[in-house]
Formats: structure tokens, sequence, C-alpha cells
């Protein structure tokens, strides 16, 4: 009989099954085409972020296409924590055991004030704080920011006791930096990364194809800068990683446990093939197998520096 290989991880105080799930903004609990059991199967689940009041979001149009990638302004929408926790997590709650949810917010206070009050709920995993958002002081997004992202994630860890992911922004000139201030500041876990600044002009309208002029691009086309700033980190920090940007199938997820993530998110992927967790799941799997490894743990890291 063929030894079942190990897909179990530790992401700090996060065990996960297994080290594959949705990106926030790419999963709809309501939208999905996977059942409960489906939903089950992955490591964990990432709601939509929320705010802690309700916010439009951006001008439409919000999405377009681009080659290899998707570039979206989305604006992170939010109907407010109050709606989230009586329409949205009792579904989660019958889809999986592990519930990790994103926060928005434009200043420390909105952070801190949708942190306490998830905090007591016990059926979230943990937190994992969207840094690309435009600080109101300044404007500038938390994540582009050291200072001020070691300011937000310390007074977060003050207002919960749940794990805290920071979600990295890749539209920074040192990625280390921002990771060891995030580490430094007592995050739990780092997740890299978010979209890269994109912008695409429709030329027979001659106007900007998205309602904001300029948005955030995922797909294929930011995976290798993303796994750049994987390896980069790893060697510098030592705290688990997340990994997002561009996963579209097994392979892609690999190359980020090889340059140092623990964990790694699917995102736009998603939206071409609602099962492509799941085969990605199965063919990591089968490469371990072939390879002879016993466990993912196995292979996490190891291109060193």
């Amino acid at each position: 009989m063929t030894k079942e290989v190990g897909l179990e991880v530790d992401l700090g105080p996060l065990h996960l099954k297994n080290p594959i799930m949705p990106a926030s903004g790419t999963f709809d609990v309501k939208c999905t085409l996977l059942n409960e059991n489906e939903l089950n199967r992955l490591g964990a689940v990432v709601p939509k972020s929320i705010a802690f009041k309700g916010r439009e979001g951006n001008p439409e149009p919000r999405i377009c296409e681009t080659d290899c990638g998707l570039l979206n302004a989305v604006g992170v929408p939010s109907k407010g924590v109050e709606y989230f926790l009586k329409e949205d997590l009792p579904l989660l709650q019958k889809t999986n055991d592990t519930i990790i949810v994103s926060l928005t917010g434009n200043s420390i206070e909105d952070f801190c004030n949708l942190a306490e009050r998830l905090n007591k709920i016990k059926e979230i995993s943990a937190l994992e704080i969207n840094l690309s958002c435009p600080n109101l002081n300044n404007g500038i997004p938390f994540g582009n920011n050291k200072k001020k992202l070691y300011e937000l994630i310390v007074n977060i860890k003050k207002s919960t006791t749940k794990p805290i992911i920071a979600k990295l922004s890749p539209n920074v000139s040192d990625i280390k930096e921002m990771a060891l201030a995030a580490e430094k500041a007592g995050t739990d876990i780092i997740n890299i990364a978010n979209t890269l600044m994109g912008m695409a002009i429709d030329i027979d309208k001659q106007i900007p194809r998205l309602g904001n002029n300029i948005g955030g691009l995922s797909g294929p086309a930011i995976r290798p800068i993303v796994v750049r700033m994987i390896w980069e980190s790893a060697q510098v920090v030592n705290i688990p990683i997340i990994g997002v940007g561009g996963v579209c199938c097994a392979k892609d997820a690999i190359e980020m446990f090889l340059a140092g993530a623990s964990a790694i998110q699917v995102g736009s992927a998603n939206f071409s093939n609602p099962y492509v967790m799941l085969e990605i799941i199965s063919e990591i799997k089968r490469y371990l197998k072939e390879k002879k490894y016993n466990s993912i743990k196995d292979i996490i890291g190891l291109i060193k520096d």
C-alpha cells in the first residue's frame, strides 16, 4: 500500500490540513460552484475583505483583461462587519473549519475596531490585514510605508489575540524591508503579495479602461515577480510566508514552495476554472510522491541564497 504524503502545514499558530486556499476577493461563498464537501478539502477559506462599516468601492468599469493578467479596480466594497457576521459567516462555517477573514480600512482606528469586534468570534481562525489600503493621513497605502505598516500591526495586535497575517504590497522598492517591519511589529504570518499597480487604455475611445484609471494587476504575468519576492523575504524573516500571485496550476504553486512559501493562495485563476484549487492539491500530492517526499514541508524553502 502506497503511503499517503502529508500536506498539513503550520503557519505559526495556525494549523492547516493542506496549504491551498483562495485569495481574498476571488472567493464568494454565495456564488462558488464548489459544494460544501469540496470546499472542506481546501486548507482554508478566505472571503472578500470586510470593512467595519459599509463602503461602495470604485466607479465602473472595475475589471478588464490584459495579456496574461487581469486588472481590477474594485475598490474593496463591503456591506460591513455586522452583515458579514449575520449573513456570510454562518455559510462559511458549513464549508471549512479554518476561516481567515481579510480586513480593510483607511485608518488604524478602522482596523483596530474590526479586529476587536472579531476577536471573540471563535469560528474565525485568523485575520488577514490588507495593507494596500490607503492611509487617510497621507493617502499612501500602509504597505508602502514601513513605519505606518509597523504602527498599524502593533496596534492591531493589541486589539486581538487571533493570528495576524500581513498581506504585503509588491509596489515597493524593497520587499525585504516591509517583511522585516511586519515581523518586528509582531505579525504571525506574511502574505506575499497583493496586486501590482497597472493601467490599460482603450485606444479607440482614448480613455482608461477602468473607472478608477489605474488598478491592480493579477494573473500569470506577475508570478515571477512574486516568486522573487517570496525568495528574498524567506532569506530574512523567521515567520511563515503565504504566496499569492499568478498561481494557475500545481507547478506554479510548487515554485513558490521551493522559494520559501509555506502556503499558497489562488486568485484570478478561480474565475476561469472554479475547480483549480482542488486540482492543485491533487497534483501537489502526485509531485511529492514522484519525488519521493513524505511531506509538503520537505520542499518548503529548498532554494537557498
